[in-house]
């Protein structure tokens, strides 16, 4: 099943270049965590560039490139800075792996929460470093959540929980920033590690456990360490 490792701020102006070094971070990352599709992939054409518009290209993932692409899609119609530059590159490994990044960033929009997503399908029984793909969302991106989960896992935080789509939560995986993270009870017991000084990551169940992900989003979502952005969105309080 496919799971997403997902991560979200709220609104900060970047330019193209500072999109373009982002995003190199971001491949970089996937090529060492996930080696057999990612790594290599710049050389032998396995990374693709899927543009809004038009037919996806091969794309060798330098910086040269990269912002190349991010000045593409500004110059895109229906562009607006306002709302951010939307990206989303795809890789596919001959061993049965899937891959696709995607997201919207660099956006000032006071009510629009600017995301990455990272979309996996691995092969039947494959590992996947969900902790090491979160802490790079949150890191490169400098998030303020983030979350590993499946489809299972966000239509019962929305159908059970009554969480909202762009409503902070976390899946088995999970990442809050500092500010968020102060507000953490001490029964939610699993394993915590500090990202540097943004923020903690969060191991709250074993992956696929629904209902233990739904219980540990409620309860957080009762201390406070889970409060919605307000709209105007900012920085978490």
């Amino acid at each position: 099943m496919r799971r997403a490792v997902r991560g979200f701020w709220g609104p900060r102006q970047e330019c193209a270049e500072a999109l373009a070094r982002r995003w190199k971070q971001t491949l970089d990352r996937l090529d060492v965590l996930l080696p057999d599709v990612c790594a290599g992939a710049g050389r032998d054409g396995t990374w693709r560039n899927v543009p809004g518009s038009g037919p996806a290209a091969a794309l060798r993932p330098d910086e040269e490139t990269l912002l190349a692409a991010v000045r593409a899609a500004q110059a895109s119609d229906g562009w607006s800075d306002r709302t951010g530059t939307s990206m989303r590159f795809v890789a596919a490994g001959a061993t049965g792996w899937k891959v696709d990044v995607s997201g919207r960033a660099g956006g000032t929009s006071e009510y629009l929460l600017q995301a990455v997503v990272i979309g996996i399908r691995p092969p039947e029984g494959a590992e996947v470093p969900d902790a090491a793909l979160l802490t790079a969302v949150a890191e490169v991106w400098e998030a303020d959540f983030g979350s590993v989960s499946n489809d299972d896992v966000l239509y019962a935080l929305e159908d059970e929980g009554g969480f909202a789509p762009d409503e902070p939560s976390v899946g088995w995986t999970g990442y809050l920033s500092s500010a968020r993270a102060a507000l953490l009870p001490d029964d939610i017991t699993g394993a915590r590690e500090e990202v540097g000084s943004q923020g903690v990551l969060l191991e709250i169940a074993a992956p696929g456990d629904v209902q233990a992900v739904l219980r540990a989003n409620l309860r957080l979502r009762e201390t406070g360490a889970l409060q919605a952005l307000p709209r105007p969105v900012g920085a978490a309080p």
